[in-house]
């Protein structure tokens, strides 16, 4: 079992709340998403686990179970080409959950057209893996986003 943790401050919204339709339509895996605060901070990992994956806006986490977990920052935030985004690890890395990862302002990515709100999905796992999965109200960075059984 698999808990994961919110990478940031905000308010749980759920996939389908997310305006792109492979997220929302949970294409990449099942998952939640938060609408973040709007001030700059940093996106942390949400298990203990290997960066498999790092690019400005979006790193996927591998847990010792082999499970990824993305963090993606906003929607189509890859258009950004990276402004506004600084990476405090790399590709390879180990992370403890909690640790930050990459920092950001969401007010600015809002500011740049793009929607702030971030998904935070289990690669591959069939939905019914998911339990206890946050869809609404604030969660605190750290807080539980959903258990992965």
């Amino acid at each position: 079992m698999t808990t994961v943790t919110s990478p940031l401050a905000g308010r749980a919204v759920g996939l389908a709340a997310v305006p792109d339709p492979v997220f929302a339509g949970a294409m990449v895996g099942p998952g939640t998403a938060i609408d973040p605060v709007r001030e700059p901070t940093a996106a942390v990992a949400p298990v203990d686990g290997l960066v498999v994956s790092m690019h400005p806006h979006a790193f996927v986490v591998m847990d010792e179970n082999g499970r990824g977990v993305l963090t993606h920052l906003g929607i189509d935030t890859v258009q950004l080409n990276g402004e506004g985004f600084e990476l405090l690890v790399s590709k390879g890395d180990q992370v403890r959950r909690g640790q930050p990862v990459i920092k950001w302002n969401p007010a600015a990515v809002e500011a740049a057209g793009k929607s702030p709100i971030s998904p935070i999905v289990a690669l591959e796992a069939p939905a019914e893996a998911l339990s206890a999965v946050a869809e609404a109200g604030d969660v605190p960075v750290g807080g539980a986003l959903f258990t992965w059984n």
